[in-house]
């Protein structure tokens, strides 16, 4: 009976090591935080006036802004480390 060669096994080598990411600026955190504040401030003053103001003559518009600013701080949540 024929013998089967012998396979040569290539030796595993793990992937290199990801290298870990930077840490945030300083200044992330207070942004973020300021910004979920503020367009939440943005929304209640619109809520409370009537959607007159913060920006006159934009009617509920102004509710889209405040949302869009809460939304821009809560997508830095994202990127935070």
């Amino acid at each position: 009976m024929p013998q089967s060669r012998n396979r040569k096994k290539t030796v595993y080598t793990p992937p290199p090591a990801k290298a870990e990411p930077k840490p945030n600026p300083s200044w992330w955190a207070p942004v973020m935080v300021g910004l979920m504040v503020f367009g939440l401030v943005w929304v209640v003053v619109t809520y409370i006036l009537g959607a007159r103001y913060p920006i006159p003559g934009i009617g509920n518009w102004n509710l889209a802004i405040g949302f869009g600013i809460m939304l821009a701080g809560f997508g830095m949540t994202m990127r935070w480390r």
